[in-house]
């Protein structure tokens, strides 16, 4: 159970450490609503971006933020693993692994100045010695990017994947769902994405509309993913 004796948790994800993560964190702010950040401390600056094509085909610059001031930024929230470089980390050996994922985890600790416990895969991808190796890291969860449209949490939370991305077509459905969704057991809505997707699909309405539905429920539990995830007792 989830505080206050709730079966359901609402919780988001966000990859990457962006300039558009100002904007959201506002907008979480305002609704009440919680998210982990997933940061790559190897590259967590502003001389680090690249540009993505919108739906007019027009550039739109995304810089990674320096470290300066995140930690105001995303007070409230929840600070995960995104890998130290942000690489394909299925592709690598052991110790490699390891390093991108225990220093990410121990940089972003002394920068944060609190515990660790989570992880999004650098592009949603993974192999067994890559969860093997998060386990002996120290983390408990990791996110995948495969849609489930399930609120069930599975035994595996080094194998975790979401309920579905912000921009799927199914979100107010699913919204609409979960809040009338009656369960005796934990149950998580689980939403992921990048904060620059919102730039690039001029759809910054998304996120608003989708926060001001599951805002205010007295039986939802508003979580960052450890709480959602991994809470004591469960």
């Amino acid at each position: 159970m989830f505080p206050g004796g709730k079966t359901k948790a609402l919780t988001l994800s966000y990859d990457d450490g962006v300039e558009q993560d100002r904007k959201l964190v506002e907008i979480l702010n305002r609704y009440g609503i919680k998210a982990a950040f997933n940061l790559n401390s190897g590259i967590q600056t502003g001389a680090n971006g690249w540009v993505n094509k919108d739906l007019e085909g027009r550039d739109v610059p995304i810089k990674r933020m320096n470290i300066r001031g995140l930690k105001d930024l995303y007070a409230g929230h929840e600070i995960a693993v995104h890998g130290l470089t942000h690489p394909h980390l299925e592709n690598l050996d052991e110790e490699t692994i390891r390093n991108e994922l225990e220093q990410d985890k121990l940089n972003l600790e002394r920068i944060f100045g609190a515990g660790v416990c989570g992880m999004a895969y650098p592009y949603g991808t993974y192999n067994d010695l890559v969860v093997k190796t998060a386990a002996a890291c120290g983390l408990k969860y990791s996110r995948g990017v495969r849609s489930t449209y399930s609120f069930d949490v599975p035994g595996d939370l080094l194998v975790y994947q979401p309920t579905c991305h912000h921009n799927d077509p199914q979100l107010m459905e699913l919204g609409e769902r979960f809040i009338k969704l009656k369960s005796a057991v934990p149950q998580v809505f689980y939403v992921w994405g990048h904060s620059y997707e919102f730039d690039t699909g001029h759809n910054w309405q998304v996120i608003e509309d989708f926060c001001r539905l599951m805002a205010n429920r007295d039986d939802i539990f508003y979580a960052v993913n450890a709480e959602a995830l991994c809470p004591a007792g469960r």
